[in-house]
């Protein structure tokens, strides 16, 4: 069985050159929720030079929209989203320093050449497991855009979440190779 490594979350672009497809983590530390609506007002700031309401050096996205949080609870349901609707914007972030992203599917080859380029990596959540993923973060604060609901930007602490890299910064793809591996004639 192959090891599962602990990374903080603020360390991910530092240990993500030591990561390869297909490594299973257990990350811990800040990662900023931020879905569609909130990938559009980002582009919308930077398109006219403000700043983004989150540090994005060296950070984490999580492409969630949490449900709200029940009774004695951080946070409710919190499962990730395709990450390949936010494959537009993700090239320009990376750029800027975002260190990783975590969601679910496939991404394009732009967003797959600009984590090779930035040195930065994607990391896959188990989809439908939202409820599950619940259970690692201690903590939730909405940090921007509150109108928009369950899909506002909020800051997260996640302990012990468990991801699996899925696109590591040597062009690894998880998707590709396992194709690959039942690929028949």
């Amino acid at each position: 069985m192959a090891e599962i490594r602990k990374v903080n979350a603020q360390e991910l672009g530092a240990v993500s050159p030591e990561l390869r497809c297909g490594d299973k983590i257990l990350l811990s530390g800040t990662v900023y929720t931020a879905r569609d609506a909130a990938h559009k007002r980002f582009a919308a700031l930077l398109d006219e030079g403000k700043e983004l309401p989150i540090p994005l050096e060296g950070a984490v996205i999580y492409y969630a929209g949490p449900t709200p949080a029940p009774e004695g609870r951080p946070i409710g349901s919190c499962g990730p989203t395709t990450s390949g609707r936010m494959d537009r914007f993700a090239p320009r972030l990376l750029d800027l320093g975002l260190a990783g992203m975590i969601g679910k599917g496939e991404r394009s080859k732009e967003v797959r050449d600009a984590i090779v380029r930035n040195k930065a990596v994607y990391l896959c959540a188990v989809g439908g497991a939202g409820a599950l993923a619940c259970k690692c973060i201690t903590s939730c604060e909405v940090v921007a855009f509150d109108d928009l609901g369950c899909e506002s930007v909020k800051k997260l602490t996640v302990k012990d979440f468990p991801l699996v890299v899925a696109d590591d910064c040597l062009g690894g793809d998880i998707f590709e190779s396992g194709r690959e591996k039942f690929r028949v004639g």
